[in-house]
Parts: structure tokens; sequence; C-alpha cells
């Protein structure tokens, strides 16, 4: 096993070189779904590797509840600088736990919130809610129970023309139908699992946005229509309702998005070739979550073995 134990840390570092080629030059679908997924694999391989090492620490402790023979020689062994890994991952795992912990309470929470805002309402795609206040977001339904919805303020509404309101509902309904909420709820747990990892929230939130501004500019039939809604939007807008709740002001670099949608639509081809910069960020990230996924299974298996043959499991 040897150092190869400490792969899945450390191999996030390269999450931010990935994120910027992904954004930069794949198509916004193909880059969200690509960052979102190493986020993910590389989140639990980090994350199993914790737990690994927490183990080996833990069978160090005076009074521990495991068995005596994990803190056997043989078991140590299989962990290079395990006097110092072991016990030190157990409060770096108990923070991810608590962290990520947190996270899917407030977005819970916030879900919550949204849901009470809109009791009474009928259930249809569109919730307008008599508030000042400009705001506007895709709200996923509850299966059996609530439709998926747009809601959008009259704040925002009256702030906004004709087509720039065709625009947000357009927007809106494709962070709707490519289930942007999933994408963005992984990577936010990702970079709470593991702090390396926050580039790629950063770039799967501009990447989202992007993905249903280019769905938006497409059925409205106007690419300056929808980034003169997002800039008018995002003028009147006080933030997001949350981070994990897609939404056409959503915080991020608009004028990124506004100068993207001025120039031509991107190639909708999804995977580019290996030879090409692009290409290469793609077979990049998919090797890095490869090697980080087989060196954590590698790392499990291997550790499994030694306990077992230290105990009598």
């Amino acid at each position: 096993m040897g150092v190869f134990v400490f792969l899945p840390l450390v191999l996030p570092l390269t999450a931010w070189p990935v994120a910027r080629l992904a954004e930069q030059r794949l198509h916004p679908r193909t880059a969200t779904r690509l960052l979102a997924a190493v986020a993910g694999v590389l989140a639990v391989c980090s994350t199993l590797c914790l737990g690994l090492l927490m183990i080996v620490g833990t069978a160090q402790l005076p009074g521990n509840p495991l068995p005596d023979g994990w803190s056997d020689p043989e078991v140590r062994a299989a962990v290079p600088y395990d006097e110092l890994a072991g016990p030190a991952a157990i409060p770096a795992l108990l923070a991810v736990l608590v962290s990520c912990a947190s996270a899917a309470w407030r977005h819970v929470r916030v879900r919550r919130r949204a849901d009470g805002a809109l009791a009474g309402l009928p259930a249809r795609s569109v919730a307008v809610l008599p508030d000042p206040d400009p705001y506007a977001y895709a709200l996923p339904g509850r299966r059996g129970r609530t439709p998926d919805r747009v809601v959008a303020s009259t704040g925002m509404l009256a702030g906004l023309g004709p087509a720039e309101r065709r625009a947000l509902f357009a927007h809106e309904r494709a962070h709707l139908k490519g289930r942007h909420h999933r994408h963005l709820v992984v990577v936010h747990l990702a970079a709470r699992a593991n702090p390396f990892l926050r580039p790629l929230r950063t770039a799967v939130t501009y990447t989202a946005e992007r993905w249903a501004d280019e769905e938006a500019a497409a059925e409205v039939g106007s690419r300056r229509t929808v980034a003169r809604a997002i800039g008018t939007a995002a003028l009147m807008s006080r933030g997001p309702l949350a981070a994990t709740l897609p939404a056409l002001a959503q915080a991020g670099p608009v004028p990124r998005r506004v100068a993207a949608l001025l120039r031509p639509a991107p190639a909708a081809r999804a995977w580019p070739s290996a030879f090409t910069t692009a290409g290469l960020a793609v077979w990049g990230a998919a090797a890095g979550a490869t090697v980080s996924a087989l060196s954590s299974a590698n790392s499990a298996v291997t550790l499994f073995a030694v306990l077992r043959a230290a105990t009598s499991m």
C-alpha cells in the first residue's frame, strides 16, 4: 500500500488546472457533467482514505472499542507514518462529516423555506410571488408531491421587458430540465469533504449557468436578449436564495457569461479530440479520477486483508 494510501488526499490539487481548462475549452454541458462527476469521485475517495487512516489511528488509542489485533505491528506497518497520520485522521474525518452534514442541512432548510413560500399556490410550472425584492430561481419538484417550478418575484418581473422575461423563464426551465441542482449539490458537498476541490465547485457553478444560458438563447432565438436579461437581473438581484438552487442572477462571473453570449455559440460536440487542449482537459480529469478511485480501492482492500489477518474477523 505504501505512500499511495495518501494519494486520494492530495490528488484533488490537480482540480484547479483541470477546472480552468474544462470551463474554457469544453461545451458548458460537457464541462458541468464532467467536473461534477470528477468532484464526486475525488471527494468519496479522499473521505474513504481518511476513514482507513482513522481506523489505524483509533486502534492505537487506549481503551478504543476496536479489536486488539487492529493495533498489531503489521496493521501499523501497512500505513506509512502511522503514528502521525492515524491520530491526525480522526479529527480530520470528524471535521469532514460535520461540514458535509452542515451543508446538507442548510440545503434542506432552504428547500423547506422555498416550499413554504409556495404553499397554497396552484401547482403550476411557474409561480409568481408578490414580493418587491427581485429574485428568480429554479425549484426542483418533489417526486409525487410537487412539480418542477420556476419561481419569480413581481419585483424581478417588473424590472424586465417582455423579451427578457421570456429569456428568464427559458433559462430557469433549462436548469430544471438539466437537473443542474444535482450537480451543484455534489460539488458543494465535495468541496466540504476536501478543500482542494473548491476550484471544481466554482467552475461547475459557472458552467451550469452557461449551460442554461445557451439553452435559453437557443429557445429565445437571440443571444443578445439573454445577455441583456442576465445583466439586468444581476444588477437588480441581491444574490441567489441558495448556492444549490440555480438562478439567472447566480453569484459568479456575470460579465464572463454576458461576453460568452455576445460571441458565437460553442460547438455542440461533447467530447473533443485528445490531441487538443480541451481533449487533454477531458482525459486528464478522467485519468485523475480513475487513479484516485483505484488507489482508494487498493488501499481499502489491502488494509482489510491486513486487519483480517491480524484478527479473527
